[in-house]
């Protein structure tokens, strides 16, 4: 909250002088036995009513390896507890380019698949910044990711949902996607 009780404030930055950062992530597609995928509901706080849904995942840690990130990124956004050896992958590869309203975030991530029980989501553990961005979060059957209500990133999620029932050998390239609130060329 802000100083006064009011909601944080949020300063936009010239689409033109947007600082840059780059970093290597994970991401991790969580089915239930009920074939549902987690997905949360992220935003921009400098663009306002814009919203688009999001595996659990983030920045690697120096010293990390990628399934330390992965079972570290579940802990903390879904409260779910992990072992690397549960992990299912890697599955894809990919560099994302995100234009949002205050940076441009490029991530190089690799995708991973776990298969777990229901569970009740625990968000305890959000950032700050998890905190100020992240609206919701859903359970989507999978049958609904192939025509999603609104941004679903990356746009291959459910090619990658049919991919953790049957991997095999190296992980798909993506390749680079921008998924951008405000276009990188803006």
């Amino acid at each position: 909250m802000g100083d006064n009780g009011d909601e944080p404030r949020f300063e936009a930055v010239d689409p033109q002088r947007r600082p840059q950062k780059q970093r290597q992530a994970v991401r991790v597609i969580m089915i239930d036995d009920h074939d549902r995928v987690l997905l949360f509901q992220d935003t921009d706080p400098g663009c306002p009513g814009v919203s688009w849904w999001v595996t659990p995942g983030g920045g690697i840690d120096p010293g990390e390896t990628e399934t330390d990130a992965a079972v570290r990124e579940l802990a903390e956004e879904t409260g779910y507890r992990s072992r690397a050896a549960d992990l299912i992958g890697p599955l894809a590869v990919r560099r994302a380019v995100h234009g949002y309203s205050d940076q441009i975030l490029v991530q190089d991530e690799t995708f991973y698949a776990i298969k777990v029980r229901p569970f009740e989501i625990d968000i305890s553990g959000h950032t700050e910044d998890e905190q100020l961005t992240i609206a919701g979060h859903r359970w989507w059957p999978a049958a609904d990711l192939t025509e999603p209500d609104g941004w679903l990133w990356p746009a291959e999620l459910a090619e990658l949902v049919a991919l953790a029932n049957s991997p095999n050998g190296a992980p798909r390239d993506l390749g680079v996607q921008e998924e951008s609130t405000v276009p990188i060329g803006s």
